[in-house]
């Protein structure tokens, strides 16, 4: 399986790519815990059928020392006892930021209040950052068809 386009032999793609990955910086440089950003990109890509983003940000999150068993039950965090209070927060917010088209009125005023509850205000700008993030990477892998499987950890920096 090939790609319809190759997003890093394209011009205009790596210069948006080097654009969007600054903004990611700013994202993984934040006081937002890293093992709730894996979660984030891992259940956000999961929705969006992207199997690229879920191999990378699963493999990365392995890496990084994340349990098998958490990673297992990302798809499944509402009946899994793994997951502290923060993330199962992030993880409501981050399904319903990622399906807004699914939701009448976008993410609900219950779904916010939670997730302020656990993070700080710049904690949650780095959650909402990151939520676009990854939904936009999705979508570009998930139009050009990009292939998963063959990701290592750290491969890209």
């Amino acid at each position: 399986m090939d790609a319809r386009l190759n997003l890093y032999g394209n011009a205009v793609a790596t210069k948006f790519a080097r654009y969007i990955n600054s903004a990611g910086k700013v994202v993984s440089d934040s006081t937002l815990p890293p093992a709730t950003q894996e979660l984030v990109k891992i259940r956000a890509s999961q929705i969006n059928g992207c199997g690229f983003c879920t191999d990378m940000h699963t493999k990365d999150a392995a890496h990084a020392g994340e349990s098998a068993q958490r990673l297992h039950l990302v798809a499944a965090w509402r009946e899994a006892k793994v997951f502290t209070d923060a993330e199962r927060a992030a993880l409501e917010l981050t399904e319903q930021g990622t399906r807004i088209a699914d939701a009448a009125g976008g993410v609900t005023d219950e779904a916010w209040a939670n997730a302020a509850k656990h993070h700080d205000e710049d904690q949650l700008a780095a959650l909402v950052s990151l939520i676009a993030l990854i939904n936009a990477y999705n979508r570009m892998n998930v139009i050009i068809q990009q292939p998963a499987g063959d990701y290592q950890p750290g491969q890209f920096g």
